[in-house]
Order: C-alpha cells, then sequence, then structure tokens
C-alpha cells in the first residue's frame, strides 16, 4: 500500500485526524515530567528577548520604536519558522515505527511538525500582547489579516519541510546543514533590528528573502495598525503555495524508498 493517501475528502479527513492525534501526542511527549510544563515555550523567547535587547539596544544602540514589542514579535515569527524546520529534517529518520506502518499517511508528519511549534507560538502570544499594551499598542482592524499570515507562514514552513525531511533520509548531513544555514539566516533576517537600518543598496537583497516580507507583514498588522501590503502579500502568498505543493510533490516521489534508505 502506498505511504501517502491519495486526495478525496476520506483522505483529507482521515489526513486531520493523524494530525490531530499526533501533535497532541507530541506536545505531551515533550513536556512529560517538566515542572515548567509549557512554561518553556516561553521561557526561550524571552531569554532570546533579553540577550539581544542587551546586544542591540544597549551595546549597538539601536533606535527602533516599542523595541520590546517589536524584537519579541520577531523572536516568536522566527522562532516557529526555525524550530519547526530544525525538527522537521528528522520526521522520518526518527521515526522508522511509522514508516513502516502499512498505509500510514507520511504525508502528514511535516504538517504535525509545524502545527506543534505553532502550538507554542499561540502559547507565547498573549506576552507579545502584554508587551504591546504596556507600550501603548491597542487592537486595530488590521488584526483581522492575522489568521491569513499564519496559513501563509504555516504552508511556507510546510513546504521547506516536506523535502528536508526527505533529502535527511538520503543525505544524513541534511540537518547539520540545516542548523547551520538558520543560525545564518537568523542575522539576515532583521529580528533584533529594523529594515531600515540595514543600508538602502542592501535592501532589495535582504528582501529576496521570504522571511523578511513575511516577518514586516506580522508587524504592519500588530504594531503599526496598517493592512500588510496587498501586493507583497500576495507574493508570499504564491511564494508559500509553490512550496507547498512543489515540497510535498518532492516527498511523496520519495517516500516510497523511505524504508529501503533506512
Amino acid at each position: 500500500m502506498s505511504p501517502v493517501h491519495g486526495p478525496g475528502r476520506r483522505g483529507w479527513r482521515h489526513g486531520l485526524d493523524v494530525i490531530r492525534v499526533l501533535v497532541d501526542r507530541d506536545l505531551k511527549v515533550l513536556y512529560k515530567g517538566s515542572a515548567l510544563g509549557f512554561g518553556w515555550a516561553l521561557a526561550g523567547p524571552l531569554l532570546q528577548l533579553l540577550v539581544f535587547s542587551l546586544v542591540f539596544r544597549r551595546v549597538l544602540s539601536v533606535q527602533v520604536e516599542h523595541y520590546t514589542s517589536f524584537a519579541f514579535c520577531g523572536v516568536l515569527v522566527w522562532g516557529w519558522f526555525q524550530s519547526a524546520l530544525s525538527q522537521s529534517t528528522g520526521l522520518i529518520t526518527s521515526g522508522q515505527a511509522l514508516v513502516r506502518q502499512p498505509g500510514f499517511p507520511l504525508a502528514v508528519l511535516p504538517h504535525v511538525t509545524v502545527a506543534v511549534r505553532l502550538v507554542h507560538f499561540l502559547v507565547a502570544l498573549p506576552i507579545l500582547f502584554a508587551f504591546m499594551w504596556s507600550e501603548g499598542i491597542r487592537p486595530d482592524l488590521a488584526w483581522l489579516t492575522l489568521p491569513l499570515l499564519v496559513v501563509v507562514q504555516f504552508a511556507f514552513t510546510a513546504g521547506l519541510a516536506y523535502p528536508l525531511a526527505a533529502l535527511n533520509v538520503r543525505l544524513r548531513d541534511t540537518q547539520h546543514v540545516v542548523s547551520v544555514v538558520l543560525q545564518l539566516l537568523m542575522f539576515l533576517t532583521p529580528i533584533f533590528y529594523s529594515l531600515e537600518s540595514v543600508p538602502e543598496r542592501l535592501r532589495p537583497w535582504f528582501r529576496l528573502n521570504p522571511l523578511v516580507g513575511l516577518l514586516e507583514a506580522w508587524r504592519d498588522v500588530l504594531l503599526r495598525g496598517r493592512w500588510p501590503d496587498a501586493g507583497s502579500l500576495a507574493v508570499l502568498t504564491v511564494v508559500a503555495a509553490v512550496a507547498l505543493v512543489g515540497g510535498r510533490r518532492v516527498f511523496v516521489n520519495q517516500s516510497h524508498q523511505f524504508v529501503d534508505e533506512l
């Protein structure tokens, strides 16, 4: 039997049920026996905020309005993306029991990883709202676009997770390369500094990174009370859709060889 269910209403419903069960399982396993539980979903981002605020604001004197909210927004958006991709490389190599289970819909696994990290993102989001409130930022009608931003980032991240999970089965160094690339990419993404602080001649190159446009959209909506730029959001949506469809196709084509490679 094929390791990936075909399309169809029954197949989609089954896939969604599997995702829900596996997300619940992964969250329970992740925090089993932990004293802080979901508190760890907050501890990491808050520690990053503390360290980089000291570096960028105190040492490098970065001048950004509402800097705490600005930086924490970047930490959460980047953290969701980075942690999901880091985990995705080991989806198949560490899940051999599921791979060898006849008929199991392997194509849901990247969605599970991205969904688990989305839960962490949502758990930490009220802390961002608290920072924003303390800095005088109030809800705006533009916030109605937040679900769209979540969908676009989810699709884009899952689209990259698919080929990385498949590639790591054949080339086990993939997970290490991804870790290094993500570390470098973090400093090329305006998480703790503004895009305006980048020399103007370099900004077009920065904008080639889809995360830059995505992060700007999050900040426009949450911090500046602006509707996201329609053109940029359309491009991001197309990029996310292409990544998701193309990435899934690569994964499905390779999935029939997973058992032999493992």
